[in-house]
Parts: C-alpha cells; sequence; structure tokens
C-alpha cells in the first residue's frame, strides 16, 4: 500500500513525509503545550485567536506552508548540520582533527582485531607481526582493550558500520558526523571511477533507470524527515524559552516541553546519521548502474580497463568544471563511432 501511495504521488511522497509531516508534528507539540500561555505575546496572539477561529485548517495550512519554506531551504539546513555553514574556522578545523581521531582509531581497532584473529590460526608475516606489536602498546587504544578483546562478531560489525560512515580521505573529513555520513558517498564515484558525480549529479540522474533514481528519493526521505524534525524541535524550544521568560503562565508546561525537547533533538541527530546508511547505499547503486546509459547518453563507450574508464570519466568531469581547454581532445580516442545515417547506407 505505501509503494501505491509514493507510486501515485511522486515527488510529492518526499515532501509529504520528508518536510509536511515533522513539520506538523511539532506545530501539534506548538499548539497544545504552549500556544495558550503565548496567546498574549504579540507574536503568537494571532495565532491564538486562528486557532481557536478556524482549527484543524488553519493547522493543516501552517502545516503546508511551512513544509513548503523548509523544504525550499533543504541545502542551507543541511550544511549548518554538515559544519559548512555558519560554523567559525576555529570550529571547523577541531571538528575535522576530532573525526579524524575517531576514524584512525576506528581503524586501528579493527585491524588490531582482525591480526590478533589471525595471529591464532596462522603464523603471521614480519609486517604483520611489527603491526601487531605496535597496536597492542598503542596509547590511543589503551581504553579499548578490554572491551575489543570480549567483542563478538556483532560488535566488530558495528565498529565496521561506524567506520563506514567517514569519507575516504582525511581530505574529505567534515566537522560533523553527519557531514562526514553525507560527504562519504558524494566522493564514491570521484574514488572508484574518477567520475564527479556532484557536478554530474543532475546528467546522472536524467539518464539513470528509474527505479535508481527513486531508491534515491526514498532513501533521502527519512534524512529529510529527522532533519525537519531536529529544526522544529528547536524552534519549540525556542518558543517554550520565550514564554518562560514573558509569562508566569504554562510555565510548568513549558519547562517540561523544553527539557523533553532538548533531550530529543540528540536522538532525532544520531537518526538522521543512521538514516544516511540507506542513502548512500542508494547512491552507490545509481553510479554502478547509472554511468553506463550516462556514457552512451554523452556519445561515449566504456573501456573494459577499468584505469582506462578512471581516465575517460576525469576528462568528462573537466569539462563542466573548466573552460574548454585542447586537452579535452583526449576524449576523441572514447567517443563513439556515429550511426550510419540513411542516406549512407544507399
Amino acid at each position: 500500500m505505501g509503494d501505491i501511495a509514493k507510486g501515485a504521488l511522486g515527488g510529492a511522497w518526499s515532501l509529504l513525509v520528508g518536510w509536511v509531516l515533522p513539520t506538523a508534528l511539532n506545530l501539534a507539540i506548538l499548539t497544545t503545550t504552549l500556544l495558550s500561555s503565548l496567546r498574549k505575546v504579540p507574536p503568537f496572539e494571532h495565532a491564538w485567536g486562528l486557532a481557536e477561529e478556524r482549527g484543524a485548517l488553519a493547522f493543516l495550512t501552517a502545516s503546508l506552508m511551512l513544509g513548503l519554506v523548509l523544504n525550499a531551504l533543504q541545502n542551507p539546513l543541511y550544511r549548518i548540520l554538515e559544519g559548512y555553514l555558519l560554523w567559525p574556522s576555529l570550529a571547523y578545523e577541531y571538528g575535522c582533527r576530532r573525526h579524524q581521531a575517531i576514524r584512525r582509531d576506528l581503524t586501528d581497532r579493527l585491524l588490531l582485531m582482525r591480526l590478533e584473529r589471525r595471529a591464532t590460526g596462522i603464523n603471521l608475516s614480519a609486517v604483520d607481526r611489527a603491526d601487531l606489536t605496535l597496536l597492542r602498546h598503542s596509547p590511543h587504544l589503551a581504553r579499548y582493550r578490554s572491551l575489543d578483546q570480549r567483542s563478538t562478531v556483532t560488535r566488530r560489525a558495528l565498529l565496521q558500520e561506524r567506520l563506514a560512515r567517514y569519507p575516504v580521505g582525511d581530505g574529505h573529513l567534515a566537522p560533523t558526523r553527519l557531514g562526514n555520513a553525507i560527504r562519504r558517498f558524494e566522493v564514491y564515484a570521484y574514488d572508484r571511477y574518477q567520475l564527479d558525480s556532484q557536478l554530474l549529479w543532475n546528467e546522472l540522474t536524467a539518464t539513470a533507470p528509474e527505479q535508481a533514481r527513486r531508491q534515491v528519493d526514498t532513501a533521502r526521505t527519512s534524512v529529510d524527515f529527522f532533519v525537519c524534525l531536529l529544526y522544529g524541535h528547536l524552534a519549540v524550544l525556542l518558543a517554550a524559552a520565550v514564554t518562560l521568560t514573558s509569562t508566569a503562565t504554562g510555565a510548568t508546561a513549558a519547562a517540561t516541553t523544553a527539557v523533553v525537547l532538548a533531550a530529543l533533538i540528540p536522538v532525532w541527530y544520531r537518526c538522521a546519521v543512521s538514516a544516511t546508511d540507506e542513502w548512500a547505499a542508494a547512491v552507490r547503486a545509481l553510479v554502478n548502474v547509472g554511468r553506463h546509459p550516462l556514457a552512451a547518453s554523452l556519445g561515449l563507450d566504456i573501456p573494459k580497463e577499468i584505469a582506462a574508464e578512471r581516465t575517460m570519466w576525469s576528462l568528462v568531469s573537466r569539462i563542466p568544471r573548466i573552460p574548454y581547454h585542447e586537452h579535452a581532445a583526449a576524449l576523441d580516442h572514447y567517443r563513439r563511432s556515429p550511426a550510419p545515417t540513411t542516406n549512407d547506407t544507399m
């Protein structure tokens, strides 16, 4: 039934579930817990009048309009949470260093567990023995030793899952968990194929199979839901602070609402980070199956050798990024021969 609704609504499904629904939830919290206390505050006085007069219609209209506004602002909203917008330079650099250390610890912990498992069954090479000794005496892994020695297959899989939420290479690290979780699939195509999917995203989605495009939209909807819910909680939290400072009525409800929302905000942030796993898988599938129709639509033949394919996509990615240069003629080697016309065959 859900698939039927998604197919009928098309792109509106992502808008409704990702932005309008969480907006309605936040408005419901605001109206049931705070609006009656804020009815004498000038910005909310008119809203209280509408809520009394029109009720459900005013609520639905406000949910739809605010959801559309938040959807239009999704790029800056995401960039703030990713650490690219409104972040001071010192905070940005500190966040990148912190996540670099976290990724290093995860990598070393998994490597140490793998080497210790191998050491019990086979003879390690001299290089592996040296790595094992170094990791066992590493100070930054000392606090994890007792826990990792009792690790199970499930725990190792969870550590691998956390590590997989980081992009390849220190140069791509972002200062936040959400930024790194999104950045990992933004650089996937370039790391594997030298295909800059950020520059060629419209071309890639225009030629990819319909199912692959739909999977990306559906997977992103879950992340949109938690991001919108988080920002809505921040807005309601601000309204609760206004209630506590401007009126004596409803102070208990406002304080309770503020405490609950403050506790839920980091939960929704973690949920958004976890939801990027499905988004990342959908983007990987889009790149893997979509680069062939993309090459065909550009009049190119993908070479058999992966190294040659990476060279081809590197050349293609330069076209929208820099002005034309004679080096672009290197693409002629990969161009498909034009199909013969009717006049040529006669």
